[in-house]
């Protein structure tokens, strides 16, 4: 029943956008938009560098507010409002650019005009866990539902890469025989060259927050899991970070937009003054300034707190489970650059080990971010807009 709604639904979608399609393309840029930062870098840099061009964003109910208070048109893409969605076809159908930062399945009911040029600039620096063509669920899914998949992948003609080995991943994930890298690093990157934003970021923290100027920061932001979905519960044991850690420590909780488990006050409580849920904070780079120490998993967080080189805990209490569910790109345990630890109590060891490997670094960052030197907007909207 839900591939044949979805069948519905893009039926009608296709058959709205080939009208549209006969309409002149318009000199306009379409957004479309699942996380902020890097289209927020990327319209930033189009206002200095001038760019002459009408912009559409079309966002999710997430990033809505972030990009409303911009004063450029900003739509919900999906949407129950009926004129608005045929309105958003419209903008899809007549821009002659469109960029994407996710897999959006309306893509299979669209054929761009020769002259356009649909950009994939991903929402993340890199992938620890597969996706996309690799997906292990993809063989759970019915042959109707990889066709649309792959129908997606093939709209896309070009795509943004922070390094070589993203590129290659790519390739395998979203097979485009066709399609070109832009091998100007990403956009969101920028940030960690920007030392006056990251002094800002950590005024804004200090002032709403006075706890967190007099102890170091412990970040614990893991990637989503598909039992969270009902799974509410965080996978750490807050009494014993709060014996081991209250005295030097306060622990920042982010949890993936995703994720539904979240610290409600009365799970705080008992923590106050050590624990604080910053789920809700739609910038994670603000954060990673902000920490000390990360403690992660399969997330692509590690390819951007490299640039801090400070040290990163990889909490892979699922890891055998995780694998066979996600699947991963490379061996986990030989790829992370830091201690690989299984409960609580490894987590607190890993924290008080005062050792960090920056060799490890060193390799980590020539992988993931091989073009990223603070200058990856720049390049990517001299090159997004060179003919216009």
């Amino acid at each position: 029943m839900r591939e044949f709604a979805i069948s519905i639904y893009l039926l009608g979608f296709k058959l709205l956008f080939s009208i549209f399609k006969l309409f002149p393309l318009k000199n306009k840029v379409t957004f479309l938009i699942s996380f902020s930062e890097n289209f927020f870098y990327i319209y930033e840099e189009m206002e200095k560098q001038n760019i002459n061009i009408q912009t559409i964003f079309l966002c999710n109910p997430r990033t809505f507010p972030i990009f409303e208070k911009m004063g450029v048109p900003t739509y919900l893409l999906e949407t129950t409002d009926t004129t608005q969605a045929i309105k958003n076809i419209y903008h899809l159908a007549t821009s002659k650019h469109i960029i994407a930062d996710n897999y959006y399945g309306l893509l299979a009911a669209t054929k761009f005009k020769r002259a356009v040029t649909c950009t994939q600039i991903w929402h993340s620096v890199g992938a620890i866990k597969q996706f996309g063509a690799l997906d292990p669920t993809n063989s759970t899914r019915t042959a109707a539902a990889n066709k649309r998949f792959h129908k997606v992948y093939n709209r896309f003609d070009q795509f943004v890469i922070g390094s070589d080995f993203m590129g290659d991943i790519f390739k395998k994930a979203m097979p485009a025989p066709n399609a070109t890298f832009l091998k100007t690093g990403v956009p969101r990157t920028d940030f960690f060259f920007n030392e006056a934003r990251h002094e800002e970021a950590r005024q804004y923290f200090h002032r709403i927050n006075p706890f967190l100027s007099n102890k170091k920061i412990i970040l614990y932001a893991p990637t989503f899991r598909n039992d969270e979905k009902s799974n509410d519960i965080i996978p750490l044991d807050l009494k014993k970070m709060h014996t081991a850690f209250r005295d030097d420590y306060i622990l920042i909780v982010k949890r993936h937009p995703a994720s539904i488990w979240k610290l409600d006050e009365m799970t705080r409580m008992p923590y106050f003054g050590f624990l604080f849920d910053y789920s809700n904070d739609p910038y994670v780079n603000d954060l990673l300034v902000l920490a000390d120490i990360l403690i992660t998993d399969y997330s692509s967080l590690p390819m951007e707190f490299i640039f801090r080189k400070k040290k990163m805990i990889f909490y892979a209490y699922d890891l055998e489970s995780y694998q066979l569910e996600a699947g991963l790109w490379e061996d986990y345990e030989s790829s992370v650059p830091g201690p690989v630890v299984r409960d609580t109590d490894e987590v607190i060891e890993a924290v008080l080990d005062a050792e960090i490997d920056h060799s490890q670094f060193d390799d980590y960052a020539k992988k993931w971010i091989q073009y990223c030197d603070g200058k990856s907007s720049e390049r990517l909207v001299k090159k997004l807009f060179a003919n216009d």
